[in-house]
């Protein structure tokens, strides 16, 4: 049996001395248990809404992360007949294909996009203010 130092049982949170435990125990990595648990929440692929604050009180609402098999343009057909709004589809290096309309359309975006069915609610991430 291992030698364990009381002043990490006495003064350390318990978070440390379990490491310590699972140090002296002979495990590598104390927490590969946690870390298999959240395999599965990596692979999510979220849609992020944004908005970005134009001039005075003009702002610009992004929406990206939509999979590639839908296409961009009807749904901001859609989405500019819904709202009474304008937008544009861009194409971003780094992010793909992202799609901007006028105002700040966060909150009807995403309602319109879990009803349409296009994407779950829990997969909807709102950025902004």
């Amino acid at each position: 049996m291992k030698f364990i130092p009381s002043f990490v049982l006495k003064f350390s949170s318990p978070t440390i001395s379990t490491l310590w435990i699972s140090f002296l125990v002979g495990q590598s990595d104390p927490f590969a248990d946690a870390n298999a648990d959240d395999s599965s929440a990596g692979s999510k692929e979220y849609v992020h809404i944004r908005i970005q604050q134009r001039n005075g009180r003009k702002s610009l609402t992004t929406v990206q992360g939509l999979k590639k098999e839908f296409s961009y343009n009807k749904i901001l057909k859609d989405l500019k007949k819904e709202f009474c709004c304008n937008g544009t589809v861009v194409q971003d290096p780094e992010l793909g294909q992202v799609i901007q309309l006028q105002g700040d359309q966060r909150k009807n975006v995403s309602t319109f996009l879990v009803q349409a069915g296009i994407v779950k609610k829990d997969h909807i991430k709102i950025h902004g203010f």
